[in-house]
């Protein structure tokens, strides 16, 4: 992967990560680096399932693979923010 790919996984990561963020109800305990690294795998992991079910790459926006994306973001958000957040740490 070229620098520009880092770049551009690095911005689409934080924009998933934040439109993962919002879809989660009530307020997250977790800062942006995590933010940023869960939207970032969701990202990937979600450009990865897209290309599996060949929604991917189709002519204009790819709302699939964004709403598949933006998903797994919200899954990781919710997941992260229940394992910060148990009694007792």
């Amino acid at each position: 992967m070229e620098i520009d790919g880092i770049v551009s996984a690095i911005v689409i990561g934080v924009v998933i990560g934040v439109l993962g963020r919002l879809v989660v109800p009530g307020r997250q305990r977790i800062g942006v680096v995590w933010t940023i690294l869960v939207g970032i795998v969701a990202a990937l992991v979600g450009s990865w399932v897209a290309s599996a079910f060949d929604v991917a790459d189709t002519d204009g926006v790819d709302w699939v693979e964004w709403l598949i994306q933006i998903g797994l973001a919200a899954v990781g958000v919710a997941a992260l923010d229940r394992s910060r957040s148990r009694p007792g740490r």
